[in-house]
């Protein structure tokens, strides 16, 4: 109760970096729901005989994450803190639960966990639980971080058996998004550059061979590359795509009279439901998504920028690690959809159809919002001291 009249307190005083995330955050449920019956109506219909199948389920994914975010957001920060371990063991457990028997493959890929009523992908959480661990490391150790290689190297190899694993699944994507967001955290704590240099190389390198030696990854590079040259096989994902984008001109075909989505497009309503949105709305709509995703990344940053002013030390750390996932797969997202990276299994937060990666989402959120939240609470009981 105490949070709510404080959050309330302070909406007079104009709009706060929270009141902006949430809207921001609210817009893109409201209209990924939208987009979603949409996208997904002919798809549905010709799987499950019913054409709502997808936006149906996408409520109540969306329902569920905003409930389990309101838990999340009533959890104190130092409980996350005290709790660093745990969640390490939680994220390397689900990392390895997923390569057993246990585990989903769908399209070669081994990445789910069957709950019965929907399939876990367990990278979206391993994330979330790794960022918690190193948020209190960078706290604890802060000074062996900044001052020593091994206080470095520790957390660089936790890093590297969790991308050793999700490359197992395989899932390039995760890895990309929680290396660059775990480094730059570490990066924010005040290591210098220099110590990056080594591992940015030698990511570069493992990258690089990870693409010659799969096939299907050299094909989406080559695709990616010049994707009309075989755009019937490698290059289909991609240029019908780009198709869809040019047939949305500025503003769009309308809502439900995507021709993309009618089985040209591959992965409509996951994936590529950003391409949907560009033809149904047009260049107007699909900068108000960007514009949308800039407002919530942007007012993430300014949440971690404030607790880091205010001394939070671990609250900073998580909000700017919970930030740089957040635009990270948004911006990946988007530049795949639009061809300006090769193709990756990436959901766009918050609009992308599918029950895990919404969930992560608003815990993401949930978290950014409990920071904000103790940092306005103990600006107050500050205020109040000088006060008297």
């Amino acid at each position: 109760m105490t949070h709510i009249a404080l959050r309330s307190r302070f909406a007079f005083n104009g709009v706060s970096e929270l009141q902006l995330m949430l809207v921001s955050a609210g817009t893109l449920l409201v209209f990924g729901a939208v987009l979603i019956a949409s996208a997904s109506m002919d798809i549905a219909a010709d799987i499950h005989n019913h054409p709502f199948h997808f936006a149906g389920r996408q409520v109540l994914y969306i329902l569920l994450g905003c409930l389990i975010g309101l838990v999340v957001a009533n959890v104190p920060l130092d409980w996350w803190l005290r709790s660093g371990w745990l969640c390490l063991f939680g994220a390397i457990a689900l990392l390895m639960v997923v390569l057993t028997p246990l585990g989903i493959t769908v399209n070669g890929s081994t990445r789910w966990i069957s709950l019965g009523f929907f399939n876990l992908q367990v990278s979206e959480f391993a994330r979330i639980l790794l960022i918690i661990y190193l948020a209190g490391y960078v706290v604890r150790r802060r000074e062996e971080l900044i001052h020593s290689w091994s206080g470095f190297l520790k957390p660089v190899g936790v890093l590297t058996l969790a991308s050793f694993l999700l490359i197992t699944q395989p899932d390039f994507g995760a890895t990309v998004v929680l290396m660059t967001a775990a480094l730059g955290m570490i990066f924010l704590s005040g290591v210098k550059l220099s110590r990056f240099v080594p591992l940015i190389s030698l990511c570069a390198v493992a990258g690089a061979l990870l693409v010659l030696f799969q096939p299907y990854r050299l094909k989406r590079v080559v695709a990616y590359l010049d994707p009309w040259k075989d755009q019937f096989e490698s290059g289909y994902q991609l240029t019908q795509a780009l198709i869809a984008f040019g047939q949305g001109d500025w503003f769009g075909a309308g809502l439900g009279n995507s021709v993309q989505k009618l089985f040209y497009l591959p992965e409509a309503h996951t994936d590529f439901v950003f391409a949907i949105a560009a033809e149904e709305f047009g260049l107007i709509g699909a900068l108000g998504i960007v514009l949308t995703f800039t407002v919530l990344v942007w007012a993430a940053f300014r949440i971690a920028r404030k607790a880091e002013k205010a001394g939070m030390a671990f609250g900073a750390c998580l909000a700017y690690g919970m930030a740089l996932v957040l635009g990270l797969q948004a911006f990946i997202n988007l530049a795949v959809n639009t061809g300006l990276l090769p193709t990756k299994g990436l959901t766009l937060p918050l609009v992308s159809y599918g029950g895990s990666s919404m969930i992560a989402s608003c815990i993401a959120i949930a978290i950014l919002a409990r920071v904000e939240m103790e940092r306005m609470d103990r600006q107050e009981h500050r205020e109040a001291g000088h006060g008297r």
